[in-house]
């Protein structure tokens, strides 16, 4: 078990003196730790691991409400709003067990920095920028692996047990999920993980730069940072480091080169068969209509779409999979958002219903990213079963 001595790291920076205390984020101890440091007097800044949205979100609790479905799926973010929702339901599920809201260490210090009217700093990564680097830094698969693990862990996965509720109160399971993540998805944590630390630093180290910066900080960050935290104070990043991890990723050309190709690949087929017989040729394309979009359609349907979205992902299903650029589950879910808008109620009850299975398929705003989810793994699955059908046929032993 660790002790306050494991957790509270102590560095000297440019003159200045950097206070590292580790927390666990769902921990009353944790919330008592932070008190008891920030009234002692002795420091002239808070520091914490929030970015800018999330520090507005935890003050102001207007991430749900404000969200704007349509907006997200159009530009592309249903899987990264989807992976961040599996994630706050994780947490969220924790905290019920231990009886503490997520966070409530940072909203600690925060309410502690206004009533002693000391500055205060938030040195994460911008949350979207986090996740659009890890999303493009993983292939379809492993996206698919890191959701259901998540989903599994949450609602399906082993009881949390006493044990583990009273060592995640003490800060040291987060050393070993750390490892877990290095393990399963070495770029996952790299992303998660390893960039922020580094980030941090930097951060950190850019506070004690000028001439009337604080002289004695005081820095919030999961306990799970400071083993990689406090090497890079050691060896600090560069300054153009820092901006390289503020970047977000461009587009995959990849993932649309492989798009492009199979698409063509699967028209080829229909020209072949078509080339061989007009019946062959329109089996090959019924074929693929009725596989890829059922497929899609069965998605749609498990997530509990509207009738109309579920003939939506049958129509658009064999379409978008030709095409890299548009996704079954975003035409899916835009539709199902236009047919069935949510209620203020689902916005203002997100936070709850996050951490309860059957509220994923009940909760309006929910509901249509899991539609959106469900109605692209199935395209997905049409296209490669009907696609390794037509291939068979094209090239299979001849009957």
């Amino acid at each position: 078990m660790e002790t306050v001595q494991d957790i509270v790291k102590t560095v000297q920076v440019n003159g200045a003196t950097i206070t590292l205390v580790g927390t666990a984020h769902i921990s009353q101890k944790s919330v008592d730790l932070v008190e008891e440091k920030v009234r002692t007097g002795e420091y002239d800044c808070i520091a914490v691991e929030l970015c800018p949205p999330r520090h507005e979100n935890m003050v102001k609790k207007s991430m749900w409400k404000n969200l704007d479905i349509y907006q997200v799926l159009r530009q592309g973010k249903g899987s990264l709003l989807l992976i961040n929702l599996a994630l706050s339901a994780y947490q969220k599920r924790l905290a019920e067990k231990i009886g503490v809201e997520p966070g409530q260490e940072m909203m600690k210090a925060i309410e502690l920095a206004t009533e002693y009217d000391l500055p205060l700093e938030v040195i994460d990564r911008d949350i979207t920028t986090t996740l659009q680097r890890m999303y493009r830094g993983v292939s379809f698969w492993q996206k698919l692996k890191l959701f259901s693990s998540l989903i599994a862990s949450i609602f399906i996965g082993e009881e949390v047990t006493e044990q583990q509720i009273e060592d995640l109160k003490e800060g040291d399971m987060l050393h070993s999920l750390v490892e877990e993540f290095g393990e399963v998805l070495p770029s996952v944590k790299e992303v998660l993980i390893d960039e922020r630390d580094q980030y941090m630093v930097g951060k950190l180290i850019e506070m004690t730069r000028s001439p009337d910066s604080p002289k004695n900080i005081l820095a919030m960050v999961g306990a799970g940072h400071l083993v990689g935290m406090l090497p890079a104070f050691e060896n600090p990043p560069e300054p153009e480091v820092i901006e390289e991890l503020d970047q977000k990723p461009p587009p995959s050309k990849t993932g649309f080169y492989i798009g492009c190709g199979i698409g063509l690949f699967i028209l080829s087929m229909f020209g072949v068969g078509y080339y061989r017989s007009p019946e062959l040729g329109t089996q090959l394309v019924l074929q693929w209509i009725v596989i890829n979009g059922g497929l899609s359609a069965l998605g749609s349907a498990l997530a509990f779409a509207h009738p109309i979205s579920i003939l939506t992902a049958f129509l658009a299903a064999p379409l978008t999979s030709l095409n890299p650029t548009i996704g079954a589950g975003m035409v899916v879910g835009i539709v199902e958002s236009y047919i069935r808008k949510p209620k203020v109620s689902d916005f203002e009850s997100m936070r709850e219903d996050i951490a309860h299975l059957t509220m994923w398929w009940k909760n309006g705003v929910i509901r249509v990213f899991l539609i959106f989810f469900f109605a692209n793994l199935g395209s997905a699955a049409g296209t490669f079963i009907a696609g390794s059908s037509i291939v068979y046929k094209i090239f299979g032993p001849v009957s």
